[in-house]
């Protein structure tokens, strides 16, 4: 008998310890609220004063799919748990290496620009509003069509990446 109540107790025990916890779940180092469900990512308007016709359908769907691929979140229209919204605010080319003798740019840098607003329903917190920026550089023989064919989908992942890092990883 007394085997019984003393195994009793520390199933209380143990039960009690254990709901005191704040439980998230992680896939890929993601650390996400176990509250959250859905979420949702707004269109990413084109503000840059180069708009490249199909930037902001790629950094928009880029950003759902990562998030898809990488969490249990279930993609909503209007506003989910855990909400994106943001603008490209740039897309421009610049030299990044000029050869001192006859000043040739030797290398040129196409830099995008995002900026991203993040907001956490469980958590204010947690919401953020950051600007984020990826380049590549390339010869200066490329021209910049030629950089922009090569490069657009290499710069967004990467700054998908970090966005994903910022809300789900605290990076």
């Amino acid at each position: 008998m007394k085997h019984i109540i003393n195994f009793g107790i520390l199933l209380t025990a143990g039960i009690l310890q254990f709901s005191c916890f704040t439980v998230k779940y992680s896939t890929s180092g993601a650390s996400i609220p176990v509250e959250a469900k859905t979420v949702s990512v707004q269109f990413f308007e084109n503000q840059a004063p180069i708009v490249e016709p199909t930037l902001a359908l790629k950094v928009t769907n880029a950003l759902k799919d990562y998030i898809q691929s990488n969490t249990k979140l279930i993609l909503v229209n209007g506003t989910g748990d855990l909400d994106f919204e943001g603008a490209i605010t740039g897309f421009s080319e610049s030299a990044s290496g000029i050869s001192s003798g006859d000043l040739v740019v030797q290398q040129k840098r196409f830099t995008i620009a995002i900026k991203v607003r993040y907001t956490n329903s469980f958590d204010k917190e947690k919401d953020w509003e950051s600007s984020f920026s990826r380049f590549q550089d390339y010869g200066g023989a490329t021209s910049f069509q030629q950089a922009q064919a090569s490069y657009t989908e290499d710069i967004v992942e990467l700054l998908v990446e970090d966005i994903f890092n910022k809300a789900f990883v605290n990076w």
